[in-house]
């Protein structure tokens, strides 16, 4: 097995870098896998794009096509039309069993900004179903994603990573809109986009008392459909500007691939709110609000991705336990996916090999017992034990080597080698 992970995320890498990675639609990702797939055809790839990372899963075997961190790089730098010195120094490289367990991090939300948060499951999942759409998953890709899941669900159920405040949203409203407003049931709440992260942060916001809320999206539609869930209105794309100079709250989660608001047209909307405090929580990725519209005037409060770090990471410290908990449950789960690679890969090879050496034992100990008819049943059974033992003990050192080697991956080297010295076959 060769599984190898590009990661930009927000341990490593400023939010201007994810944004130039980002792969904003599922359009996108349509496209880069039929580019991949044109590259690579025998291997296989999972993207995993959201607001504060993305990273690329692609494997194969070997005995297929082999991968390197380069044909990751390039991948990425011709599909966004991108210098690789741009980003190489901002992200990360797994491979093997680490690239396992760092994908086991990352769906257990260990990774995360915000410790314990539930939203990277759902993202996992998205991004796992697109892959399966685009025919980009193969063996490799499915048991490796479905026990990624599996593993979340057993951190979930055993540990409490879950408990408090878990999620962007969660932090977003009750730390950092807690610092603006003392209420929130005489604000105007206005959310730009319709997805999941708009619908969990208004149930944050929902749940501070708001009464008025306003969504726009460009699908009217589903802007409808998600006011009603929460007893507000929609509104047309048009009016936007409208909307945002009388908005006391903003949350803008398009995922546009542009700059939705620029400086110059929220400084015109500024004239009609009577400059007015307005928190705005920009969860795009790319930013849906130039990040300079904070200087227009002290009254306008402006709150992205990698703003929520400081809060995330004093929720981390405050879980060290439960991380230490959640780490050992991932290091197992580790082990044994790694040991059920590694039989899948190597296990015919060791069955062909102990029954080959169990039929030249069995043959040699008839041919014994045929030449001395005088050996009793006791006899025969301690040498029959004697060679058991033998044979068990010269197969070790080498199964021991083809063990240890799978862990980094499927050792197609020494599989040859020993269907050759020992005439297996395929």
């Amino acid at each position: 097995m060769n599984v190898v992970v590009l990661s930009c995320n927000h341990h490593h890498a400023g939010l201007e870098v994810r944004e130039k990675l980002a792969f904003a639609s599922e359009e996108q990702l349509t496209l880069a896998y039929e580019l991949w797939q044109q590259r690579h055809p025998e291997s296989e790839l999972v993207v995993l794009s959201t607001c504060n990372r993305v990273e690329i899963y692609a494997a194969s075997d070997e005995a297929c096509a082999e991968l390197s961190t380069q044909q990751l790089t390039d991948f990425v730098a011709a599909f966004h039309d991108l210098p690789s010195d741009d980003f190489t120094s901002s992200v990360l490289y797994h491979h093997g069993e680490a690239a396992v367990e760092h994908l086991f991090d990352v769906v257990c939300s260990l990774d995360s900004m915000v410790l314990g948060e539930p939203q990277i499951v759902q993202q996992v999942k998205e991004a796992y179903r697109i892959a399966q759409e685009n025919s980009s998953c193969g063996l490799l890709t499915n048991t490796l994603f479905q026990q990624a899941l599996a593993v979340s669900a057993k951190v979930r159920t055993n540990t409490k990573l879950s408990e408090g405040r878990v999620s962007i949203a969660s932090v977003a409203v009750g730390d950092f809109g807690r610092s603006i407003f003392n209420r929130f049931d005489n604000k105007i709440v206005l959310v730009i986009g319709a997805g999941e992260m708009a619908e969990e942060t208004l149930r944050y916001l929902k749940d501070e008392g708001v009464k008025r809320i306003v969504v726009v999206n460009r699908n009217r539609q589903r802007a409808e459909v998600l006011a009603e869930q929460f007893g507000g209105v929609s509104d047309d794309f048009d009016n936007l500007e409208q909307r945002i100079g009388e908005a006391d709250v903003i949350v803008s989660t398009t995922g546009a691939t542009e700059t939705l608001i620029s400086h110059d047209q929220f400084a015109k909307m500024r004239q009609i709110s009577d400059r007015k405090p307005v928190f705005i929580l920009d969860l795009g990725a790319p930013r849906d609000f130039d990040p300079t519209i904070s200087d227009i005037d002290d009254n306008v409060l402006l709150f992205d991705i990698d703003r929520l770090k400081e809060t995330c990471e004093i929720n981390r410290r405050l879980r060290v336990s439960e991380v230490e908990h959640a780490k050992k449950i991932i290091r197992q789960q580790t082990d044994r996916f790694m040991h059920e690679v590694y039989h899948r890969a190597t296990g015919p090879v060791i069955q062909r090999l102990r029954e080959q050496w169990g039929n030249i034992s069995r043959s040699e100990l008839d041919l014994l017992c045929r030449r001395e008819p005088e050996l009793t049943d006791s006899q025969r059974a301690a040498i029959e034990k004697t060679i058991h033992r033998i044979v068990n003990k010269l197969l070790h050192p080498p199964l021991e080597t083809l063990k240890d080697e799978a862990k980094a991956g499927t050792p197609h080297g020494l599989l040859d080698a020993i269907r050759q010295l020992f005439h297996l076959g395929e």
